[in-house]
């Protein structure tokens, strides 16, 4: 591992962000759109997590997609995505682990020039994962500043609707869940066709045709219609046939302009109580 990474920094056990310093409180999960453990504020480290047999896992999740998580699972359990565009290797969200045998792996796969993060929920241990490749950026939309729990040089904070980040990649602020919520869009995705990554920003739902908006998932509080709206209205100039959601397999595979825009369409009918 490289030498400057810290493996006793305390990561939260329940949303698995990781903090520059001990603290008594996850200001993440005591917010209303996350929760403390029912046992209590709970702490883990990356230490702690290799003593108790953690490994990292990567698996083909798509054309030019690999998929990054942990067995057993930890936290929320989000899978990250390495986007490989040919040009380069986008780490999209992150996640709490990381060894040196995860680091050779994703090395092996030609390592990670950008990461970027979709909301604070899966911030993750992202500063070690920079570091852990020569402190490359990490890309996170100014409105979710407050949430970071570890500043650091590499985090480069954006502001307005889209940022180009490489070749075909655009972030675009969607405004759902966080103010700073945001989606990856590869334009030469899915053999030409258009990727949209999108977390859980747009959740990729257990019947992988469709997707929602909610601005809790934990504790069910849905998203506002004019923020749902606002979303897809920013999401229109952009093809995309798949959607990668935030879990493994949650993936839209096909046809994925229309399965947002039928999504918004019913969700938007239930919201405004226009329902037959």
């Amino acid at each position: 591992m490289p030498p400057d990474l810290d493996l006793d920094l305390p990561i939260c056990a329940t949303c698995g962000v990781q903090y520059g310093a001990p603290r008594a409180d996850c200001p993440v999960c005591e917010d209303e759109r996350q929760y403390v453990g029912w046992e209590g504020q709970q702490w883990t480290s990356l230490t702690r997590l290799h003593a108790e047999g953690y490994r990292g896992v990567l698996r083909p999740e798509g054309t030019g997609v690999t998929g990054v998580g942990a067995e057993p699972r930890i936290s929320i359990g989000q899978r990250a995505l390495l986007v490989h565009t040919g040009a380069a290797t986008i780490l999209w969200d992150c996640v709490p682990f990381l060894d040196a045998d995860l680091v050779g792996e994703v090395g092996e796969l030609g390592g990670i020039d950008a990461i970027a993060i979709s909301h604070p929920h899966f911030y993750g241990a992202m500063v070690d994962w920079s570091r852990a490749f020569g402190g490359v950026p990490i890309y996170v939309h100014a409105a979710d500043e407050r949430w970071i729990g570890r500043p650091d040089p590499a985090v480069e904070l954006w502001s307005g609707d889209t940022l180009a980040i490489g070749d075909g990649l655009t972030l675009i602020n969607g405004g759902v869940h966080f103010a700073g919520g945001t989606v990856l869009h590869w334009a030469g995705g899915e053999d030409g066709r258009g990727a949209l990554f999108s977390g859980d920003i747009l959740q990729v739902v257990l019947d992988r045709r469709w997707v929602s908006f909610m601005y809790s998932y934990p504790n069910y509080i849905p998203e506002r219609p004019s923020v749902v709206r606002r979303a897809v209205e920013l999401l229109e100039p952009f093809e995309f046939h798949a959607v990668y959601g935030a879990f493994w397999e949650t993936v839209v595979r096909a046809d994925g302009n229309a399965a947002v825009r039928r999504s918004a369409d019913r969700y938007l009918r239930f919201a405004t109580d226009d329902v037959p």
